[in-house]
């Protein structure tokens, strides 16, 4: 990631900097745009211009797409008109994110058991199968 050296209180980025910075191709911040999530000035020849807020919104834009939000969440979750609206999508996606990290846990948890077997093949490997009982022994779904 490109460190900013930059007084960003009184200047502004260009498109290329800031998507060097957030290690992001150009087109990607341009999609954003598009999609009503960005909005830098404009200079002149209508080059776009970012300044340390849009690098905040940038920022935001990220993290939220590692946290696996759509763009249309984050898009109403940036555009709402009030704070309550958008803690609500930020609650809708808190539950999801928890199980997701549940089931990223198991998965570690089950490669771990994998790697720390002492038996000859991991896979016959009883505590590496303890493991797998709530998988294997959960009732068949139709």
């Amino acid at each position: 990631m490109l460190r900013l050296n930059v007084d960003m209180k009184s200047s502004s980025l260009t498109i290329g900097e800031v998507a060097a910075h957030f290690d992001l191709p150009a087109h990607v911040l341009r999609h954003w745009e598009s999609e009503g999530l960005l909005n830098p000035t404009r200079a002149t020849g209508a080059r776009r211009r970012y300044t340390r807020d849009d690098l905040f919104r940038v920022a935001m834009i990220v993290r939220a797409k590692q946290a696996g939000f759509p763009l249309a969440d984050i898009r109403e979750m940036l555009t709402a008109p009030t704070p309550p609206e958008r803690q609500r999508v930020l609650h809708r996606h808190h539950a999801e994110l928890r199980a997701r990290m549940a089931r990223l846990q198991e998965a570690l948890d089950l490669l771990e058991k994998g790697l720390s077997c002492t038996h000859k093949d991991f896979v016959t490997c009883p505590r590496f199968q303890a493991q797998l009982v709530e998988i294997v022994d959960r009732p068949f779904q139709a």
